[in-house]
């Protein structure tokens, strides 16, 4: 019987901040540490999930019900580990979504060392830390860290995320938020409960911007709070979980502008009829002709973002795809299942785009 609670990380932070490539790191250090995670992403295809869901390409074949050494991992009712929710802000939909998922955590508490979560860009890490206040959760689980990951390159820039636009599309798209704060506001609501500040791209920062960097994050957080810079992801789990920080005892005393909004009674006005989501699935393609592709549609189009699969003819490897602003990245992350529909997926959010008219583009790149 498992006398401790369970601890939980929390990872907030803008999109295009480094949460998932963090926290892809995480479970690659797991140790046979049996990690849960759950994931909070909007959107139709939960691309983050599914990179979470891969393990590391050195990863062997497991036998079957068991987990290979490195991505030993709590299991989901799908045998991932991965516990998704898409409907909406995570903040904004503890009691629907969040509540549920950590009851079914704590039946099987036994089986688990640690939880994962990674919030949507947008959430709050307020009103989640403090359902691990609510009975039949507060009882089995702790917040052993809050961790906030910033984008170290649009802080120093003043930008606050890497694409301003992007995050601004996301917001837009979540129907269920009930705060529309400004980016700074955000940053400010998402800092003001951590225990651990992230700063992402450290490699991209000069030593000047590094100092802006720091200036920005020792305004908003008290000197207790570490900050530790990252490139690519690379943190040290033991940095990461054993904080033992029990974040909920102390969240009521975290005052944040979202706190001060609905104290005044303001409105918060989504705009949700201002953007465009889908999702295209296709069948094999041409890698460069897709690239091709893609890039010219980013450049003539208003996408905030591209992000999915591809299914390359001849390739064994499952192909990633992630338009960040104007730049896209291309990688192999894992081996396509044997049972697995070998298919091209792509999610595309934007403002005034045409489903047609981007799948017909997409179509001259079949193989």
């Amino acid at each position: 019987m498992q006398l401790n609670k369970i601890p939980t990380t929390v990872v907030t932070g803008f999109l295009g901040s480094g949460k998932t490539t963090l926290l892809s790191n995480v479970l690659k250090q797991a140790q046979g540490k049996r990690i849960a995670v759950i994931v909070n992403e909007f959107g139709e295809l939960d691309i983050d999930a599914d990179l979470l869901r891969s393990c590391p390409l050195e990863c062997e074949e497991p036998p079957e019900d068991e987990a290979p050494e490195g991505c030993d991992i709590a299991k989901a009712e799908d045998d991932s580990g991965i516990y998704e929710l898409a409907n909406g802000c995570i903040c904004c939909t503890v009691e629907e979504e969040f509540l549920p998922v950590m009851e079914q955590l704590v039946e099987r508490r036994d089986d688990i060392d640690h939880i994962l979560i990674e919030t949507s860009g947008l959430a709050l890490p307020k009103p989640l830390v403090q359902a691990f206040n609510w009975p039949g959760i507060k009882e089995y689980c702790t917040v052993d860290a809050v961790i906030t990951v910033i984008d170290g390159p649009a802080v120093a820039a003043g930008r606050f995320a890497h694409d301003t636009d992007k995050v601004q599309a996301q917001r837009l798209a979540d129907d269920s938020l009930d705060h529309d704060p400004s980016l700074q506001e955000l940053l400010e609501d998402q800092l003001s409960a951590a225990d651990l500040v992230v700063v992402s791209k450290n490699d991209l920062l000069e030593a000047a911007e590094r100092e802006q960097v720091e200036a920005v994050v020792t305004q908003r957080v008290p000197a207790a709070v570490k900050t530790t810079y990252i490139s690519h992801g690379e943190a040290d789990l033991d940095l990461l979980m054993g904080l033992d920080a029990a974040a909920e005892e102390r969240i009521e005393s975290v005052h944040n502008h979202h706190d001060h909004h609905h104290d005044h009674g303001h409105d918060h006005d989504h705009a949700h009829d201002h953007f465009d989501s889908f999702v295209i699935g296709l069948g094999e393609v041409d890698s460069a002709k897709l690239q091709q592709v893609l890039g010219g549609l980013i450049n003539e189009f208003n996408i905030f973002r591209a992000k999915g699969f591809a299914a390359l003819p001849g390739k064994p490897m499952r192909q990633v795809l992630q338009a960040v602003g104007k730049r896209l990245d291309v990688y192999f992350d894992r081996p396509w299942n044997a049972d697995e529909d070998r298919r091209t997926q792509l999610v595309f959010i934007g403002k005034g785009i045409d489903e047609a008219t981007i799948r017909n583009a997409l179509e001259t790149a079949l193989a």
